[in-house]
């Protein structure tokens, strides 16, 4: 067997052996996972979510989902709680401690802590008769039958499977919630999945400059006020009123029909009915106008009125292709 066909096999081993494991925690699910849901969903307070290894690394990852999907909380090191910051817990919190065997030494020092302050503990472990199952007032189990690594020592499918129970607790809570993409906007405002729930077309028009011509206007000033104002494109105004569109294609077709274009106009050239957005609709939506027509640019409109363009340029930039 060649490199490649090793480096394949091993691979696929690895990932078919995580598939197997997060397959079997559908059916380990039980009331403790319903409990847990209903109690963080009725809490004042937050969840605080411990671990030590790489079951921390986890925790910080279920906390940053926690947090984005709408239930507030914080992420407690094991190691550093008993050494003082077991004061991020607070009366109303709701704490998760995570951890494969449930027997560490942190872990056995922490929940005492923490039961003597009266929080409800939720222990996630694959080990149900574990110390740390034992105090818990509630269990997620997320027990495995074996490690991707071929020693059964580096935690691969154990911290996969608690990433993955973090992530069904999640979206129980969000679904509960009735938490909406408007929601999750308000929550990412700066990413592009934020910007695809919340940019107008208003936005980007205001940051792009606004290229008009009257339908009487020489075309060589039409190609001049497109070259300017860079967006391929020019709207063709009459009396105040959008009446066409000139774009680049329009004067190449000219160049090609006309061998003299002297005394042509805006209106000789223009295409009438242009495809237009309402200045208030979603950025994502003009992108989907776009693709339906197979155009580059939208003239974008306010009650009938010109206002600017969007172009397929501005959502590249934006992110929200």
């Amino acid at each position: 067997m060649n490199n490649s066909e090793t480096i394949i096999k091993i691979a696929k081993k690895t990932i078919e052996t995580e598939s197997a494991a997060i397959g079997n925690l559908a059916h380990l699910l039980d009331g403790d996972f319903t409990l847990t849901v209903n109690s963080i969903l009725n809490s004042k307070g937050r969840v605080v979510i411990s671990g030590i290894g790489k079951s921390a690394i986890i925790a910080t990852k279920i906390v940053a989902t926690l947090n984005s999907t709408g239930t507030p909380a914080i992420f407690m090191h094991a190691a550093d709680a008993i050494h003082g910051d077991l004061g991020t817990v607070q009366d109303n919190d709701i704490v998760i401690c995570i951890s494969k065997s449930g027997n560490t030494p942190e872990i056995k020092m922490l929940v005492p802590l923490i039961k003597r302050g009266k929080n409800l503990l939720i222990g996630m472990t694959g080990n149900t008769e574990s110390f740390l199952a034992q105090h818990a007032d509630h269990i997620l189990n997320t027990y495995v039958e074996k490690e991707a690594c071929p020693n059964n020592l580096a935690p691969t499918t154990s911290t996969t499977a608690q990433l993955v129970m973090g992530d069904a607790l999640a979206i129980c809570l969000l679904e509960l919630k009735g938490f909406s993409s408007k929601d999750f906007a308000k929550y990412h405002p700066g990413g592009s999945l934020g910007k695809r729930l919340y940019l107008t077309v208003n936005d980007i028009v205001q940051t792009n400059m606004k290229p008009q011509v009257d339908v009487a206007t020489d075309v060589r000033q039409v190609i001049v006020e497109i070259s300017e104002k860079m967006l391929g494109v020019t709207a063709v105004i009459n009396d105040g009123k959008l009446v066409g569109v000139v774009t680049d294609g329009d004067i190449r077709r000219m160049l090609n029909k006309y061998e003299n274009i002297n005394g042509l106009k805006a209106e000789d050239i223009m295409s009438a009915n242009p495809k237009t957005i309402e200045t208030d609709k979603l950025a994502i939506t003009a992108l989907e106008r776009m693709q339906e027509n197979e155009i580059s640019q939208l003239l974008a409109v306010k009650n009938g009125a010109y206002k600017g363009i969007v172009h397929l340029h501005n959502l590249i930039n934006e992110g929200i292709i």
